[in-house]
């Protein structure tokens, strides 16, 4: 015993936990990687010559960040599986959740980058004969992409931490292995001081990994 911990007790549970924390980065990684196609589709729209393409990004945004990620998660779980449209799985609905949800952040985010580069950048491709997609992918994108970093690395971690609300489909991360373990040994504290400290060494491992890419990208960059 250490405390009102009991080690012997962490040593059953943490492999468990460990399990729901793999879950819980891998539907991390595959929410970013959905939620910047979304993004980066999304941002387009928004600053897009077309207004039609312009208003649905933006309503796209309003509507998403306007809803909280838990009702969302109600809405395509149980929503669509009573109207008779759709049944996912508890895998599907997280991702599909946690995607959309990203999504509509990170498309600001990118947004933001794309519009933080000078104008006459784009209109000085443009006049060497570019195309708008060609200049949008060969110069302006690469340019945003170092002041796209940060803020992406923060809606990262933001992800992994919404990760827990997916236990309400009944997806088993590491929440939710957190919250079977309580309903069987109803030991609260330990069980979930456990899933605090692992949560805490995740995001902080990520965030340093984030930083070690943000120094690689701006060495490479020459500054």
């Amino acid at each position: 015993m250490l405390g009102f911990i009991d080690v012997d007790f962490l040593k059953i549970i943490v492999p468990i936990l460990l399990k729901g924390a793999v879950m819980t980065v891998e539907l991390t990684f595959l929410a970013v990687f959905f939620g910047t196609i979304i993004g980066l589709i999304v941002a387009l729209a928004k600053i897009s010559r077309f207004k039609i393409l312009a208003i649905l990004g933006g309503i796209y945004t309003w509507v998403i960040r306007g809803i909280p990620l838990l009702v969302q998660l109600y809405v395509l779980y149980f929503g669509l599986a009573q109207a008779n449209i759709l049944q996912m799985s508890p895998f599907q609905a997280a991702v599909t959740g946690l995607s959309i949800c990203g999504g509509a952040y990170i498309a600001e985010i990118i947004r933001a980058g794309i519009q933080s580069i000078d104008k006459g950048q784009m209109e000085a491709a443009m006049s060497l004969g570019m195309s708008y997609s060609q200049a949008m992918r060969r110069i302006i994108l690469p340019q945003a992409y170092r002041r796209i970093l940060p803020p992406l690395g923060n809606e990262f971690i933001a992800l992994m931490k919404d990760t827990s609300l997916v236990s309400i489909v009944t997806m088993v991360e590491l929440m939710r292995s957190g919250t079977l373990l309580d309903s069987t040994y109803m030991r609260s504290m330990e069980i979930y001081l456990a899933v605090a400290v692992i949560y805490l060494v995740l995001t902080t491992f990520f965030v340093f990994v984030i930083e070690c890419l943000e120094k690689r990208l701006a060495i490479v960059d020459g500054d």
